[in-house]
């Protein structure tokens, strides 16, 4: 049975993120070295405090917000690409993604690091 910091490599295929308490626990496939599938960052989007728990892993191995689609880069928490919207409004907003993606960069979400251990992935 995994504990409060860990859950079951099982329910973690490539491209999802499930919640672990605080953490927004994902699989982004393998990366360039191998052995960085696996990531954990803060749940609260920095742009409307959407749960990223809630979002998908995109192709480049970003987290994607739910809400607007925000994205993050995994390994360091930093936001790559602003909203695209914002409350209700689910389009440009070009000026406003950047003054968003700037707080983004200085505000980065918390990482902490993910790792298999047979089988669960457990926050270390």
């Amino acid at each position: 049975m995994p504990d409060r910091d860990s859950v079951p490599a099982a329910d973690l295929p490539e491209g999802t993120v499930r919640r672990v308490g605080d953490w927004a626990v994902g699989n982004r496939g393998p990366g360039p070295d191998g052995d960085d599938r696996y990531f954990a960052v803060s749940r609260v989007c920095r742009h409307q405090l959407a749960d990223l728990s809630e979002g998908t892993v995109d192709a480049d191995g970003c987290l994607v917000c739910p809400w607007h689609q925000s994205r993050y880069d995994v390994r360091t928490g930093e936001m790559v690409e602003g909203p695209r919207g914002f409350l209700g409004y689910h389009g440009p907003t070009p000026l406003y993604t950047q003054l968003v993606r700037l707080v983004g960069s200085l505000a980065r979400l918390r990482v902490r690091r993910a790792t298999r251990r047979g089988d669960d992935v457990v926050l270390d």
